[in-house]
């Protein structure tokens, strides 16, 4: 019986992480989505980080972006669903950030 309890929880244990991978791992497109939208608004604030934007052809700020989602990627997948949160809350900042820049409201 207590080996039965086990498996079964292992296994909704085994979905939860599974759900908070998938999750993150859309979260991660949708990021990188808006973050290629505000590299091709063409935003004056853009001026401004050369030293983010002008390593590997433009391109090291999404590599940057690849970093962190591979970095929750990697969290949630080994159980920490604080993670998987925490990319939320970093994935709502960042989309509204996104659209404040492409729609020049900032």
């Amino acid at each position: 019986m207590e080996g039965d309890w086990h498996r079964g929880t292992s296994r909704v244990r085994l979905r939860d992480v599974t759900i908070a991978v998938l999750v993150v791992f859309c979260l991660g497109v949708i990021n990188f989505a808006a973050h290629k939208a505000v590299l091709e608004s063409g935003h004056p604030m853009l001026a401004q980080v050369p030293w983010l934007l002008k390593p590997l052809g433009g391109r090291a700020s999404l590599l940057v972006e690849f970093v962190m989602l591979l970095g929750a990627l990697l969290m949630v997948s080994a159980g920490s669903q604080g993670w998987a949160l925490l990319y939320l809350v970093y994935s709502l900042v960042n989309g509204v950030a996104a659209w404040l820049i492409v729609t020049e409201r900032l």
